[in-house]
């Protein structure tokens, strides 16, 4: 067992609290019915644990505040829902109390757990009870009579633990459903993952139980949308003014900062206008995402599934954050397992990004030689996971289908693909002989490179691909890819190309180093 937290133990947490959330988020999702049965707090909650390690593994930093600090800036700037900026407020509230510490011990984490509550807290303009923030309270108080580490630990994910259990009693939507809280949930996962990195590998809660089944969700709203956006060049006299500004137009509003002058903002209501408007008065708006909620349960009932197929783990995870049906087969799908996934999405129609040529030929063979009582089956043309996910979205079930097949397919024919390898062989390529441990680059499927070193053969390679100009840049960071490699690209594209915007993701085991979309 621990005695102290450092930076690697914080972020061993990180990683294992991004696993298990990845493996309950389904789940997760389908107990949602409070304050919004919109069926996405565990889809929010992953999508907001991602952009925290994003951050983490973009800035490296090697005390225990840093990592927490870290991750408080990465969630804050993913967050995704209401359940997302709460728990960005939490980590920024850790990483708050222990500043610049290298380690802590019991007293410390425990006092860190309690700053935690307070801004989780303060960031919900009413605050109610039965939710995420009844079990933050119980895990900040659970420890309050340890001292070591491993007790504080426990102390506060078993309270924690136990707080979930009693949700259904104090919000009747939740007893009316026979669900606990869905975010409470989640806040369990990451407080259990710290309890095994602690105490050995040591998992307190229960499994969830089987997903409940669709028409649990029947709360609805009194208001239509969901706004969310980003807040600079404010302070926190304006964050407060518009926080109550927000409140006249609808509720569950949080207005959260990051401590340095970013802030994060959501409210449910009807007039989007307003409330944006309310922002760009405040200061300087960005990253604004309107969500419609009778959007968000029509997609639920499954009436269209998007299917990804993918070789790993680590991609499965990707495309299912982002709302795919995932099949992870290793190599090239076989034609019966294609089928089994196809009649497995519960959907009457279902649209399949191959995500690979080879993979796309066989999924057509396995779609041509559908049984008549099988879903509808469409292939969208995507050579590579990055097109996949600028398809994916885009995707929208509420549309005609025909307009969204195309729509998603036009999405994957704008995004410019490019790869790097190491070659293995000599050969001829278009641009001469390559040799082995000669770096590749490839537009489109094309050799357009070879190099020695990988820095400035990727950033060449970024530099061909955005002469016809892009917006945003996503990379796929294979598990041979050298850890500092996204950075240096980042940091190349705000010398040259500040307009582009760069998001990078760990893609597990690939063929290629990295693998680059430009849209």
């Amino acid at each position: 067992m621990l005695r102290t937290l450092n930076a690697a133990t914080a972020r061993r947490w990180a990683d294992l609290a991004l696993s298990a959330l990845a493996a309950e988020r389904e789940a997760i999702d389908r107990i949602n019915v409070f304050p919004v049965a919109d069926g996405d707090t565990g889809t929010n909650l992953l999508q907001t644990m991602r952009a925290a390690v994003r951050t983490l593994d973009e800035t490296a930093p090697d005390t225990l505040g840093g990592v927490l600090g870290a991750l408080a800036k990465g969630a804050l700037g993913g967050a995704c829902g209401n359940s997302g900026m709460l728990f960005s407020q939490a980590i920024r509230g850790l990483a708050e109390r222990l500043g610049d510490a290298v380690t802590a011990d019991g007293v410390q984490w425990r006092e860190a757990l309690q700053r935690a509550e307070e801004l989780a807290r303060q960031a919900v303009a009413e605050p109610q009870e039965g939710t995420v923030l009844s079990v933050l309270r119980a895990a900040a108080r659970g420890g309050q009579d340890c001292a070591e580490l491993a007790d504080v630990v426990r102390g506060s994910t078993r309270a924690a633990i136990d707080a979930l259990a009693a949700t259904p009693a104090q919000l009747p939507v939740l007893s009316e459903a026979g669900v606990v809280d869905a975010g409470g949930r989640g806040l369990v996962i990451l407080l259990d993952a710290l309890h095994a990195v602690v105490r050995d590998g040591e998992w307190l809660a229960p499994n969830s139980p089987d997903p409940a089944e669709p028409d649990l969700l029947e709360h609805e709203s009194s208001f239509d949308y969901e706004v969310m956006y980003l807040l600079a060049d404010t302070d926190a006299g304006r964050a407060e003014a518009l926080r109550w500004r927000l409140g006249e137009l609808g509720d569950c509003v949080s207005v959260v900062g990051d401590g340095s002058g970013s802030w994060a903002v959501h409210v449910h209501c009807d007039d989007i206008g307003g409330a944006i408007e309310a922002g760009v008065e405040s200061g300087r708006a960005h990253r604004i995402k309107v969500t419609r909620f009778a959007d968000q349960q029509a997609a639920y009932a499954r009436d269209v599934a998007v299917l990804a197929c993918v070789p790993g783990e680590d991609l499965g995870e990707l495309f299912a954050a982002e709302g795919a049906d995932v099949l992870v087969s290793g190599s090239l799908p076989f034609p019966a397992e294609l089928r089994e996934a196809f009649t497995a999405t519960g959907a009457g129609h279902v649209v399949v990004l191959p995500n690979d040529l080879d993979t796309a030929l066989v999924v057509e063979s396995a779609v041509a030689d559908l049984p008549k009582d099988s879903p509808e089956v469409v292939v969208v043309p995507t050579a590579s996971p990055v097109q996949g996910l600028a398809a994916l979205a885009v995707h929208d079930p509420n549309r005609r289908r025909a307009d969204d097949q195309v729509a998603m397919a036009e999405a994957a024919a704008a995004t410019r693909r490019g790869e790097l390898y190491v070659a293995d062989a000599e050969a001829l390529t278009w641009v001469g002989r390559c040799r082995p441990g000669d770096i590749l680059g490839l537009i489109d499927g094309e050799v357009v490179l070879i190099g020695e070193d990988l820095t400035a053969t990727a950033q060449e390679l970024l530099t061909r691909m955005l002469t016809l100009g892009g917006e945003l840049l996503t990379a796929l960071v294979g598990d041979n890819t050298p850890a500092e490699l996204p950075g240096e690209l980042s940091a190349h594209l705000r010398r040259a190309h500040p307009e582009v915007e760069m998001a990078s993701y760990p893609a597990g085991a690939l063929d290629a180093l990295l693998l680059i979309g430009i849209e």
